[in-house]
């Protein structure tokens, strides 16, 4: 089995921490894993199968003879040095929201719209894959199978969204303010506009100035990209809770034709990526704490919508960090490796 020289910028953050044990998780082929950071984090070390890596400056020169770069960085970062891995023959895989909206630069979900990577490794293809934000992933995850059969019309959707969202500073001010309440501590209020602790803000990224924020913005416009459907409908409503990891959302689907949720469940059931977690009389549903370490997006609470006909009402929750960024960075990783072997070369 080929192996593959692997880099991850953005190595010492939350996601980029995620990517070092989803790769050894699922047993990717890594020949070399090389870690990538800013110049403050540069001589960290981490563990990767045992062995204790020394984390690296990110540069323009980081990605010589490097097969796949993950990268996590941030979007201002991602847009520097991505081109720079993708020309010294990488192909890029990017959690930032950098590309999302490029035409050039496919938004993938490997459970949804697998082939889409074409467009990036393709003859003169940008290669550059944008990964899709973690309250996009998980919803439509669940939306496409149920779009196949029924054809889906119009999203309303809220999110509750852990500050593990907002990286690792956001846990941390969870953390410190929690245990500065239990003590009758001063509260400091530094990466969220206000306080979190066992509060929720109605507000999740920059006012995107209609409205609605840029993260709500996001699943409007990358579910039409991933889906392939320019007119879908869609309104987001993005909370963030003081939970510290796993998103939830609260999903009403409309449809051309009608679904019943026991057909839904039948073929949620079937989906992949996707556990139906179903039962209300056992008080059976989705719950962050069910979600945590869990690769798979959990679905319950399918009924039907009273308030018009051919909806149903859905609760979803999945790990942000995991399936919401990592994991689906390196499910993209193993397609590559299996269908698109060729894509990897690199200038002489």
């Amino acid at each position: 089995m080929r192996k593959y020289r692997v880099a991850i910028a953005g190595a010492t953050g939350a996601v980029g921490r995620e990517m070092i044990n989803i790769l050894e998780e699922r047993d990717f082929p890594v020949g070399e894993l090389i870690l990538l950071a800013s110049e403050r984090s540069a001589g960290q070390k981490l563990e990767f199968q045992d062995d204790a890596l020394i984390v690296h400056r990110l540069g323009p020169d980081s990605f010589k003879g490097v097969d796949i770069a993950l990268f996590s960085p941030g979007a201002a970062v991602s847009k520097e040095f991505a081109p720079h891995a993708a020309r010294a023959g990488a192909v890029v895989i990017d959690n930032s929201s950098a590309f999302r909206m490029e035409a050039d630069c496919p938004l993938v979900i490997p459970e949804v719209n697998p082939r889409d990577v074409e467009l990036a490794v393709k003859p003169g293809g940008r290669r550059i894959i944008a990964n899709p934000n973690c309250s996009t992933i998980q919803l439509v995850v669940v939306m496409k199978p149920l779009h196949d059969a029924a054809g889906l019309e119009k999203v309303i959707v809220a999110t509750y969204q852990s500050v593990s969202g907002a990286g690792q500073k956001g846990i941390d001010e969870l953390e410190t303010q929690s245990r500065a309440l239990f003590n009758m501590g001063d509260l400091v209020a530094e990466k969220f506009p206000h306080r979190i602790a066992f509060n929720l803000l109605p507000e999740i990224g920059k006012d995107a100035g209609n409205g609605y924020t840029d993260e709500e913005m996001k699943m409007v416009h990358e579910s039409r990209k991933i889906l392939h459907l320019p007119e879908l409908l869609v309104s987001a409503t993005c909370v963030r809770v003081p939970v510290f990891f796993c998103h939830s959302e609260a999903a009403h689907l409309t449809f051309a034709r009608p679904l019943s949720p026991e057909m839904a469940r039948e073929i949620l059931r079937k989906a992949p990526g996707v556990k139906v977690v179903d039962d209300l009389a056992q008080h059976v549903y989705p719950m962050p704490v069910l979600g945590a370490g869990d690769d798979s997006t959990l679905v319950g609470r399918i009924r039907t919508d009273l308030s018009g006909p051919n909806t149903l009402a859905l609760f979803v929750v999945s790990d942000n960090l995991r399936k919401g960024a990592a994991t689906n960075a390196v499910q993209i990783a193993e397609l590559l490796a299996r269908d698109y072997e060729g894509s990897f070369s690199h200038p002489s």
